[in-house]
């Protein structure tokens, strides 16, 4: 009866903490996923990721403009609000908010970074090397 006991206590955990895991994960759609997706300009709120296109970068003082892509397809993107530090051309991209059929509407912005850091001398430096390799 103990074991029973146990077991049922060790899957009740299992399953919670599956359950936390999946709220934590953060999905998103790619360009192509969301251009071929016909039921995309009604789904409501959801996250586009993919590269800043060079070139098409427009910042106004309330809103930048921009296309991203995953290689395939391009999707014109409409922030409204300052972009991250980051921010920039060819570089990863994950924006939340809807999509109207043509242009992708986002009011949040991640960046996608690399773990290099430049020194002033233009050295770069990684967390897992101890020294700037010039």
């Amino acid at each position: 009866m103990f074991l029973i006991a146990m077991g049922g206590l060790l899957a009740l955990l299992v399953g919670f903490l599956i359950a936390n895991i999946r709220e934590s994960l953060v999905y998103y759609k790619t360009p192509t996923e969301v251009v071929g997706d016909p039921a995309a300009a009604t789904a409501g709120r959801f996250r586009l990721g993919g590269l800043v296109v060079a070139g098409s970068v427009t910042d106004s003082s309330t809103e930048v403009t921009f296309a991203v892509t995953d290689g395939t397809t391009t999707v014109a993107v409409d922030h409204v609000g300052t972009p991250q530090q980051l921010f920039r051309e060819g570089i990863g991209v994950v924006v939340e908010g809807t999509w109207d059929g043509s242009v992708f509407h986002s009011d949040s912005m991640i960046i996608k970074h690399d773990e290099q850091y430049r020194t002033e001398e233009g050295g770069v430096y990684t967390p897992d090397s101890r020294y700037p390799t010039p």
